[in-house]
């Protein structure tokens, strides 16, 4: 692959690409600031509106696809990069319409299902009806492999796109467009081959390459490494990579079962780098032998560049057995509704470009900063008493945590526990007179999304944001009459932000993280209201890591003994923080 390109800078060349939607689509605007494309207001009537989004270099995906029809906005990042939280959340909060609620659409990517949950949690504490949908269709990846973290999405992702933004642009309701996008992730599997890696412009050249001969099987969309290497033909290749998607023998990878009698629909996806004279032949390729082989003759066939891998020099397939919408139009319906964006087949209407919309949406326009009250009242005083002790804890444990993180982990997880406390210590003082227990904490989530970097970052301002809304789901704030938020109230908050956090990580206790301090801290204050019950807890927990081999996280790839030595250093400081709390309430 060359490592040869016309804009070698790649922030330039981000930039340069998201202009011409613009260009090319009137009904389109641009937030350079924050890297979304979005549908401008008097574009389209109030709907339920579609977010998505991810790295650079996947294009038409995800920035081409917003217009009638099909995707609302679309939030992206550097080359292969995840968009930040905060690129999201303005995305949620001031880009699109609301009104009748948002979905958002992302692929089963660590950084991604992070970034979009936070901003996704965010949006839901300030009062907002947010849905969100993640797609992993990748067949490359199987059961084995994928373990907890699950399967990689790749094009397959365009039909979610497609068909709930169909029926989204119908008038449905957040609820009926949320079902039928899960039903089709459901029932969408992909796998891709390759003859090469890509380059990324701006980087040094390829460490490794392909042989001449060499097809890669299963290569991720961002250069990660496939399941197998293959010297076979196109006819091979082809037969290789059906068998992936449709061998119910092999029960690690047997995702979804087809037959003739299905209605399904074939994507051929172009990765890039094939020319249309090519793709057209491994079309037919495909479709020959899906016939000839599995009795499958597709009710739709869709063949073109749909997501790519930069100038990726191979292919995709991917299949979706439709199923029972349960609204007006069938799946396949949806699918055939005119699109009016730059990135699908539906071409842009005469009318638009004779009168294109002129309206933006104003930067700051949102009712960002607005949160609502939850009428949940506390003392702020004793919370702060307690929150510093708590915290100043966190800071004089930072020297050991870095110690444990240093012999299991890259050594950065004290110093970012300790930049956080320090930064919530130093905000307490602007929150001492706010007796309301959501917009306190309010105070607290706006710090730690500031201060706090990396994966726990984001983990810890998903759980807050999701704890704030489970205050404001028990409050009365419609009522003139506040309630106490006591022991109960903050229990079932707790246990609402647990179940919204297991959304964006699959950690459980046992997997030596943080959740091994956490659970144990909710669980025993829901069961007996006590706080130092439940740090007593979170601390079992914590030093019960201690021997404990990871299942998630960077200690998995760092491999060694280390871990038989200390406990997880995320479940260590949070178990001293709650140790900390339970003595500033008592």
């Amino acid at each position: 692959m060359t490592s040869k390109h016309f804009i070698n800078d790649p922030t330039h060349l981000v930039l340069s690409a998201l202009k011409s939607i613009t260009i090319t689509n009137p009904t389109t605007a641009l937030d350079i600031e924050n890297k979304v494309i979005y549908l401008r207001p008097d574009a389209a009537k109030p709907q339920v509106s579609l977010v998505s989004g991810g790295g650079s270099g996947h294009e038409p995906s995800f920035a081409a696809f917003v217009g009638r029809g099909l995707l609302s906005a679309a939030v992206a990042g550097t080359i292969f990069a995840s968009p930040s939280a905060e690129q999201i959340r303005r995305c949620i909060l001031q880009r699109v319409e609301a009104s009748k609620g948002v979905l958002v659409v992302v692929m089963n990517y660590t950084g991604d299902v992070l970034n979009f949950g936070m901003a996704v949690e965010k949006a839901k504490a300030s009062g907002m009806e947010v849905e969100m949908v993640v797609m992993g269709d990748d067949a490359g990846v199987g059961r084995e492999k994928g373990g907890k973290v699950g399967r990689r999405g790749i094009a397959g992702t365009v039909l979610v796109h497609k068909i709930a933004g169909a029926l989204a642009a119908e008038g449905a309701s957040l609820k009926e467009v949320y079902k039928i996008a899960e039903l089709v992730a459901d029932n969408t599997v992909s796998i891709g081959s390759s003859l090469s890696h890509v380059h990324v412009p701006g980087r040094g050249p390829l460490e490794e390459e392909l042989k001449e001969d060499e097809i890669e099987i299963g290569m991720g969309i961002h250069n990660e490494p496939g399941s197998e290497k293959t010297k076979a033909d196109l006819p091979g290749n082809v037969k290789t990579m059906l068998k992936y998607l449709l061998d119910q023998s092999d029960k690690d990878r047997a995702f979804m079962s087809v037959s003739g009698s299905d209605e399904t629909v074939l994507l051929v996806n172009n990765l890039g780098g094939i020319s249309v004279l090519e793709l057209g032949g491994i079309t037919t390729e495909v479709v020959t032998q899906l016939e000839k082989e599995y009795g499958i003759k597709p009710a739709r066939v869709l063949a073109g560049t749909f997501m790519t891998s930069l100038n990726g020099l191979g292919f995709s397939i991917s299949i979706l057995k439709t199923q029972s919408s349960g609204v007006s139009k069938s799946m396949i319906e949806l699918l055939d509704a005119p699109a009016e964006c730059a990135g699908w087949s539906a071409p842009i209407s005469s009318s638009t470009w004779r009168k294109p919309p002129t309206q933006t949406r104003h930067q700051g326009s949102a009712t960002e900063g607005e949160n609502k009250p939850c009428g949940l009242e506390f003392d702020p005083a004793v919370a702060t008493k307690a929150l510093k002790l708590a915290l100043e804890r966190v800071i004089k444990a930072e020297p050991e945590i870095t110690h444990y993180d240093t012999v299991v982990g890259d050594g950065d997880c004290g110093i970012g526990l300790k930049r956080g406390a320090e930064g919530v210590l130093s905000a307490l003082n602007s929150a001492q007179q706010q007796k309301d227990a959501a917009l306190y904490l309010d105070k607290i989530i706006s710090v730690v999304e500031n201060t706090m970097d990396g994966t726990s970052g984001a983990l810890y301002a998903i759980f807050l944001n999701a704890l704030a809304h489970g205050l404001r789901s028990q409050g009365s704030a419609a009522s003139s009459a506040s309630k106490p938020a006591d022991a109960k109230v903050w229990a079932k908050a707790l246990q609402i932000a647990s179940a919204s956090m297991a959304k964006y990580t699959p950690a459980k206790p046992g997997d030596r993280t943080l959740v091994d301090a956490l659970v144990p801290f909710v669980d025993t204050l829901g069961e007996t209201g006590d706080v130092r019950k439940a740090a007593q807890a979170a601390e079992g927990g914590a030093i019960g890591t201690k021997g404990m081999k990871a299942s998630l996280g960077r200690t998995v790839y760092i491999g060694g003994s280390g871990y038989e030595e200390v406990p997880d250093p995320g479940a260590y400081g949070l178990a001293e923080f709650f140790k900390g709390l339970a003595e500033g309430l008592n």
